[in-house]
């Protein structure tokens, strides 16, 4: 069974979470980011203010499964992480 929108929203935020406060994650974490983030975009259900902060997420997710030192990308990212969590909080 296909998850909702919102069980999609609900995963992306718990990913972005873990990496906000963990400090690190896995190449198949972004890579599941990548796919929801995707699958959000295209989601007319979403809202638009959503959708615009799932492109960062997109982006970041792609660069992350890429690099060869995703604990410092995530380092990297962590105020942007916080931000994206909160912003699409609001929207959803």
């Amino acid at each position: 069974m296909p998850l909702s929108h919102l069980d999609q929203v609900t995963l992306l935020k718990d990913i972005l979470n873990n990496h906000q406060t963990d400090c690190c994650g896995s190449t198949a974490e972004c890579e599941q980011l990548e796919r929801l983030a995707k699958s959000l975009i295209v989601n007319a259900q979403v809202n638009q203010n959503v959708k615009n902060v799932l492109e960062d997420v997109y982006n970041y997710s792609q660069q992350g499964a890429q690099t060869a030192d995703l604990d410092q990308h995530i380092l990297t990212n962590q105020e942007n992480l916080s931000q994206w969590v909160n912003d699409i909080g609001q929207y959803s």
